[in-house]
C-alpha cells in the first residue's frame, strides 16, 4: 500500500497577515510554554522493516518551521501562508511529528485537538506529507499512527480529516487505519475537486480502533 501524501486541509483561517509583533510574541510565548510539557522522546511506531533507519521527533522550535513548509508546499493543492502553519504548530506543537533519515527531514504530520459542541475532544489531521523519494516505505502510516496514538492519549473521542476524492493512496491509508467515509463535500478545494470527510472513532475515549495489518 502506498503512503498518503500531502493531505493538507485548512479548517480555520489563521491570523491576519498584518498581525502585530505583540500578537506574534504571545504566540511564541505559547509555544515556549507548550514545549515545556512535550516529551521529545517520541515512541517509535510499530515494527515496519521498510521504514528501518527512520527516526521521529515532535516539533520543537521555529527553526523547524521552514522544513515543515518545504515538505508540505511541494504537494499542496492549495497555497498556505506562514500564519496557517504557525496556527497549528504553536498551538499544538506536540501533535506535529517529523520523520527523519539521519539529519534529513523526509515526512511530517500536523494535527490539532479541540472540543466539539457536545463537549467531546475531536482530533483533526490537517497535513500529511512524505518526500517523494521516501514513499512506499510505510512512513506516512507510521506518522499517522503516532499522531492518532498521541491524540488518543489526550482523550480524543474521534479523529477527522478531509482528503481529495482522487487521492487514492491517502484514502487507502486512512481506510487501513480504520477511518470511514462520513460524507462528501462538493468542490471543496480551490481547484474544484471534491473531498471526502473521514472519521475514526476511538472507543472509550482513548482506546485505539486501529486495524492491525
Amino acid at each position: 500500500m502506498g503512503d498518503a501524501v500531502s493531505e493538507a486541509v485548512l479548517i480555520q483561517k489563521d491570523s491576519d497577515p498584518k498581525a502585530s509583533q505583540e500578537e506574534m510574541g504571545l504566540v511564541k510565548k505559547n509555544l515556549a510554554l507548550s514545549s515545556e510539557k512535550i516529551d521529545t522522546s517520541v515512541q517509535e511506531p510499530r515494527d515496519n522493516p521498510k521504514s528501518e533507519g527512520i527516526s521521529f521527533c515532535v516539533f520543537q522550535d521555529e527553526s523547524q518551521l521552514k522544513v515543515l513548509m518545504s515538505l508540505i508546499d511541494k504537494e499542496l493543492s492549495e497555497p498556505y501562508s506562514i500564519y496557517t502553519y504557525r496556527y497549528f504548530v504553536y498551538n499544538w506543537p506536540d501533535l506535529c511529528f517529523f520523520a527523519l533519515d539521519g539529519d534529513r527531514y523526509v515526512g511530517v504530520i500536523v494535527c490539532k485537538l479541540e472540543a466539539t459542541r457536545e463537549g467531546l475532544l475531536q482530533g483533526y489531521i490537517a497535513m500529511l506529507a512524505v518526500d517523494v523519494e521516501y514513499r512506499k516505505r510505510g512512513i506516512g502510516k507510521a506518522l499517522s499512527e503516532m499522531a492518532i496514538e498521541a491524540m488518543a492519549m489526550k482523550d480524543a473521542a474521534m479523529i477527522v480529516l478531509e482528503t481529495e476524492l482522487s487521492n487514492k493512496p491517502a484514502l487507502a491509508l486512512y481506510q487501513s487505519l480504520g477511518f470511514i467515509r462520513e460524507r462528501r463535500f462538493l468542490r471543496y478545494y480551490m481547484n474544484g475537486v471534491d473531498a471526502f470527510h473521514l472519521k475514526l472513532m476511538l472507543h472509550d475515549h482513548g482506546a485505539l480502533s486501529l486495524n492491525e495489518d
